[in-house]
């Protein structure tokens, strides 16, 4: 049954969906020219974070595109220009996938062994190139810098990895989503053989991007004021655009190229200072920073901060220093993280009031404000 809520929901996702277009392209405002070669391209999802940005990108460059998932969220980016076919990969329904050929799949929502399985047992053989998002937790050792795609993958440690659910998953993401991830890449290449594109993304960021975890840090510079900053300023962030992740997958698909890959930007080191000063220089907010160290944070049991990590210690010490040398040489661009932060700005202020009222990740600034005090008290006690 369709509720009032249902439908209102439904309008909200449109309307958004329908403004993203003039985000699509805005590296350097360059016109998007068409591939030598078109392809039809396969597109497992397609409806979430960086799925539309790939679906616009491909159209744009004159490939047919095609997405499967399960329908729950519209796509009036591309009214009759996107064959849709509906199935339900946690139920085995792939139907609509059998009998038909693609140059291209694109696998965007995976973290489950069997999905990739059932993928393979309807699509090998019937695709040319299948190309896997997966994730930076996939590696063994988080904790050092300069992590490079040829380092260990962590270890399943559970009875059996194809009866992992999203339930399960959900109920101890910590401990399984890494080494879903990497066994869920192990049974890509045994279905797909060589003809296996893996991309490893860190935080992905930009417009669209629903978790607030970077949103957070330019809402709260933005707002001004005394500002808890974790840290001393010089711990090293990573994050990479959606649109330039989507768009460097279709061409990723248009060369052919194989492997494994590290998608994180941007290009150069970027510290959390800086980051933050881009976040001041977008929004023109005028906050004071106050860094407070890691231990005063682990002291107060403070929930995670999104995107900060610190590089001194613990077993994600090495996630803002990845390397993405192998994905450069392979064509990943990326466009300032100024156009980023206005783009998402821009974006979030798009969003209904009550979206906007209460973000997903972070401090509230009541948490804030009782930190900063207990950080004074105890630097003058």
């Amino acid at each position: 049954m369709t509720t009032r809520r249902d439908l209102l929901k439904f309008s909200a996702l449109a309307a958004a969906a329908a403004a993203l277009p003039s985000f699509a392209f805005a590296q350097g405002n360059k016109p998007v020219g068409k591939a030598a070669k078109p392809l039809n391209i396969l597109i497992l999802g397609g409806t979430g974070f960086t799925g539309p940005f790939q679906v616009n990108y491909a159209l744009a460059r004159g490939h047919k595109v095609t997405l499967f998932n399960r329908g729950k969220k519209p796509t009036p980016e591309w009214p009759g220009e996107v064959e849709q076919l509906f199935g339900d990969r946690n139920t085995g329904d792939l139907k609509s996938l059998q009998g038909r050929k693609w140059d291209v799949c694109i696998d965007n929502p995976t973290s489950l062994p069997f999905w990739a399985r059932d993928a393979g047992k309807v699509l090998a053989g019937n695709v040319g190139h299948y190309l896997f998002i997966s994730t930076i937790s996939v590696y063994a050792d988080g904790s050092k810098p300069g992590i490079d795609e040829d380092d260990a993958l962590a270890v399943y440690k559970g009875k059996d990895a194809m009866a992992e659910t999203q339930e399960s998953l959900r109920a101890d993401i910590e401990n399984l989503y890494g080494p879903l991830k990497a066994l869920s890449e192990a049974e890509a290449h045994k279905q797909f053989g060589k003809r296996v594109t893996i991309v490893r993304p860190g935080y992905i960021v930009g417009p669209r991007d629903e978790t607030d975890r970077f949103t957070y840090w330019p809402h709260r510079v933005a707002q001004g004021g005394e500002m808890l900053v974790p840290g001393d300023g010089l711990d090293p962030v990573q994050v990479i655009d959606g649109r330039d992740l989507g768009e460097w997958m279709i061409r990723l698909a248009e060369a052919g190229t194989l492997g494994a890959f590290n998608a994180v930007g941007p290009e150069k080191p970027l510290t959390m200072d800086a980051m933050l000063r881009t976040c001041q220089k977008v929004t023109g907010g005028k906050p004071k920073y106050t860094h407070v160290t890691p231990e005063f944070l682990e002291e107060k049991k403070v929930p995670e901060l999104p995107i900060w990590v610190s590089r001194k210690s613990g077993p994600y010490a090495g996630y803002g220093a990845v390397s993405n040398a192998r994905a450069i040489q392979a064509g990943l661009t990326y466009r300032p993280l100024e156009t980023t932060v206005t783009d998402l700005m821009a974006w979030f202020r798009s969003q209904p009031a009550e979206r906007q009222a209460t973000l997903r990740a972070g401090l509230t600034r009541e948490q804030e404000a009782d930190l900063l005090k207990a950080w004074h008290a105890g630097k003058s006690a």
